[in-house]
């Protein structure tokens, strides 16, 4: 059974990088956003993703296990015991064996759940010192942000038609309904704590990929974490909670650098806290809108020009 396992999962293997070879595009896809055809969930980013899809998969054989007893215990009683093949029905009240039994294995199989399952919820819970503070506020229908550390902030909106265009003559890679004009900009490695909240009613800021997914509630603030992935690169996410008209068009976008481009931006966001002067200001704000720009450019270059490592990763 271990070697059949393991053919299959070459030949998924096999098949994954046929497509990327065929298709750049699908392999870059694959980095932190949903792909054409999709059947399952993105490829996950961070080690909280990674155990929440293990876990995922450990619950899928339970319940498949489950629902196959159940469909031929119920096929069975249907055929065996109907009025044409059991004309005479059995009085049976009770079954003491049977009742035991029927009480404790399920009992069994939820401890069986919830031990992994309290253990993931402790260490998405559990969140380490943080390297990078930033506060997320939901509004209908954007996002806003704010770097404590830097006295940055800045609103991010869904990138319309017209901003694509402009984007791809660039030489960016923007994507349709996901792509903003303001991302989030993270080093990659590091511990990054999200402050959400909500300014009218109540959204949810979720990165499928980061395994991160929690309520902005107006009034409140809770704190969501990751780490950072090494892999370089956006990893989009949306509003998960509806909350009015243009719900669907309230994307995230956080762009992982190395820690020397997110230091150049970060200083750029904090002289431009501090600048009095609105034109300087701006000019500031340009520079690091560019850095990030550059940055993106040539992460696309490079994905491009190794699409297998990009979808092996």
């Amino acid at each position: 059974m271990p070697g059949r396992l393991l053919r299959l999962h070459s030949l998924a293997a096999f098949a994954i990088a046929a497509l990327t070879l065929v298709n750049p595009d699908l392999a870059m896809a694959g980095l932190g956003q949903p792909t054409p055809w999709q059947k399952g969930m993105q490829e996950p980013a961070t080690e909280i993703a990674r155990e929440i899809y293990r876990f995922h998969d450990m619950l899928l054989i339970i319940i498949t296990v489950i629902t196959l007893f159940v469909l031929a215990l119920l096929s069975w009683v249907i055929f065996r015991y109907n009025e044409k093949a059991n004309p005479q029905p059995a009085k049976t009240s009770h079954n003491s064996v049977l009742e035991v039994a029927w009480t404790i294995i399920p009992v069994f199989i939820l401890l069986f759940i919830a031990i992994p399952s309290f253990r993931l919820l402790y260490k998405q819970y559990d969140a380490p010192k943080a390297d990078v503070v930033i506060k997320a506020i939901g509004l209908q229908w954007k996002w806003a942000y704010e770097y404590p550390d830097l006295g940055a902030k800045f609103e991010s909106n869904m990138m319309t038609d017209q901003d694509l265009g402009e984007a791809a003559k660039k030489g960016l890679k923007p994507v349709r309904l996901l792509s903003v004009d303001e991302e989030i900009v993270v080093p990659a490695g590091k511990n990054i704590h999200m402050l959400v909240s909500a300014g009218d009613v109540i959204h949810n800021w979720t990165i499928p990929s980061f395994g991160v997914k929690v309520d902005a509630v107006p009034g409140r603030t809770l704190l969501a974490w990751f780490k950072a992935p090494e892999k370089a690169g956006v990893y989009y996410g949306q509003c998960s909670e509806l909350c009015g008209t243009n719900h669907a068009f309230m994307p995230i976008a956080v762009r992982v650098v190395a820690q020397a481009d997110y230091d150049k931006w970060a200083g750029l966001q904090k002289t431009a806290s501090t600048e009095k002067d609105r034109a300087k200001k701006r000019a500031i704000l340009k520079q690091a809108k560019d850095l990030i720009e550059a940055i993106a450019k040539s992460q696309a270059k490079l994905n491009e020009a190794t699409p297998t490592q990009t979808a092996a990763r």
